[in-house]
């Protein structure tokens, strides 16, 4: 059943844990979106921006994702370089459904991993593993990220060259009104202005 889901749609899931690369696409690219709130903090999958390359995601990413929000990192990823297994349901582990082997040749490569921890949540960076290819990759996680108390529901594998990251430079522009609270509702006080309306109203 086709899932009504884009973060689900565009990813063309295959239903075995073997991983598959993204189908092309007839339009500007799509690129996944990963923020850190807090400086330490672990990236988080914030959601995906079109456009005609990398940079120019990137950019508007930054617009997008960081202009309102708490920041310290941001990192774009064309989705066509996203290897995801297929989701999990209940208690089930998607490393449990894993080949115990994966053939790969090649020079190793640095590869990021997210999981999934929760229905319904964004993925969450968790680490990375050096391998010869992503199948590869993830073969070797089952022993290095596995959480048995925890199922994880789905994974995505990135290659680390396929990612751009903020710089040290770009922090600056993070750097100003962090929390940005007058954007929020709460930094009117409305409630104060309604009341002292009223009184007046009652004089």
């Amino acid at each position: 059943m086709e899932s009504l889901d884009p973060r689900v749609s565009r990813l063309n899931i295959d239903e075995n844990a073997s991983l598959s690369p993204k189908a092309p696409l007839d339009q500007f690219g799509t690129f996944e979106v990963f923020v850190q709130l807090k400086e330490g903090k672990q990236y988080k999958h914030e959601g995906a921006v079109h456009a005609p390359n990398r940079d120019m995601a990137f950019i508007f990413a930054k617009e997008q994702f960081s202009r309102r929000l708490m920041c310290s990192g941001l990192f774009v990823v064309d989705t066509r370089n996203v290897f995801v297994t297929e989701y999990t349901e209940d208690t089930v582990n998607v490393y449990e459904k894993v080949a115990d082997n994966a053939d790969a040749q090649g020079e190793a490569q640095e590869f990021e991993f997210f999981h999934l921890m929760k229905r319904g949540k964004q993925h969450e960076h968790i680490g990375s593993i050096e391998a010869q290819s992503a199948e590869q990759a993830l073969v070797m996680a089952k022993s290095e990220f596995i959480n048995s108390d925890k199922p994880i529901y789905n994974v995505w594998v990135v290659k680390t060259n396929d990612i751009l990251f903020s710089s040290e430079e770009d922090k600056v522009i993070w750097n100003t009104l962090p929390e940005k609270k007058f954007r929020d509702a709460i930094a009117y006080k409305a409630a104060d202005k309604v009341k002292a309306f009223k009184i007046r109203q009652h004089k």
